[in-house]
């Protein structure tokens, strides 16, 4: 399925960001393995695009956030398990393994050297800047002669 915004113009070159898998919802937002991905919001400012992703439990150590050529991957692992000592037996023995990376193609306005990330109350924030000359800029009035 594919996003299509319609502004009374012609798409912008971010409406691409909105062609992967993030909009897919044929696979219900879960992984192979059965495991639910964070969901994300993306919010589209006259500044920068703002990402916002679900991940309560997890710790900024956990996540891994690559940029490669246009392609920001959002990655994390996090293992759970106690050391067993040897004079312990278990019937019963619980640990937790986690991991999912989301994949997102980004539009060339923007300003890749000046992302930030930080993870607030579990939920990880991207800011993706845009390019001075992507910003819109105000009404300009044109002298006539």
């Amino acid at each position: 399925m594919t996003l299509a915004r319609f502004s009374g113009h012609l798409p912008s070159l971010f409406d691409h960001f909105f062609d992967n898998e993030l909009f897919d919802w044929s696979n219900r937002n879960f992984s192979t393995t059965n495991t639910t991905l964070p969901s994300v919001n993306i919010k589209d400012t006259d500044e920068a695009y703002k990402v916002e992703m679900a991940a309560p439990g997890l710790s900024k150590e956990d996540f891994k956030v690559e940029l490669n050529q246009n392609t920001l991957t959002i990655s994390s692992e996090k293992k759970s398990e106690k050391d067993q000592q040897e004079d312990e037996q278990f019937t019963r023995r619980e640990f937790s393994y986690q991991s999912f990376t989301r994949s997102f193609t980004l539009p060339d306005i923007v300003d890749a050297d000046k992302i930030e990330a930080r993870y607030e109350n579990g939920v990880l924030l991207l800011s993706i800047p845009k390019k001075e000359e992507a910003k819109p800029k105000p009404a300009k009035m044109i002298e006539i002669k």
